[in-house]
């Protein structure tokens, strides 16, 4: 049997999780976070307040830097550059925590994400 928590705590744990995140990026790595191949910065705040135990981040500005490689993993971190959470990434239906269009970047390609929600399902 699994605990479950009703939505205003689940809403406080999303929000305390997102908030940790305003001014810092999302990080896009290949295996292993062996290589940054591209980062993508958050606003502040990063995230509306959580409802239903959902966060919707705001804005996510389009990143320009990459230096080319294959998307394996990411990760977000804080302003201060220290790694909240991460995981896997895959091509959209893959199943990855999160998915993408493509995976392979070229040095120098733009990557853009138009959606992103935390969720506190406990």
């Amino acid at each position: 049997m699994s605990l479950t928590h009703e939505v205003d705590i689940r809403n406080g744990l999303a929000d305390y999780v997102v908030d940790q995140l305003d001014g810092g990026d999302l990080i896009f790595m290949t295996t292993g976070e062996a290589t940054e191949v591209v980062k993508l910065a958050l606003a502040t705040p990063a995230f509306g307040a959580a409802s239903s135990g959902t966060a919707t981040a705001n804005a996510i500005t389009t990143g320009t830097s990459a230096v080319g490689g294959t998307i394996a993993t990411f990760r977000f971190s804080n302003s201060s550059a220290a790694r909240k959470f991460g995981g896997v990434a895959s091509l959209n239906g893959g199943g990855g925590d999160i998915e993408l269009s493509s995976l392979a970047l070229s040095a120098g390609d733009g990557v853009s994400m138009s959606f992103f929600s935390y969720s506190s399902s406990v």
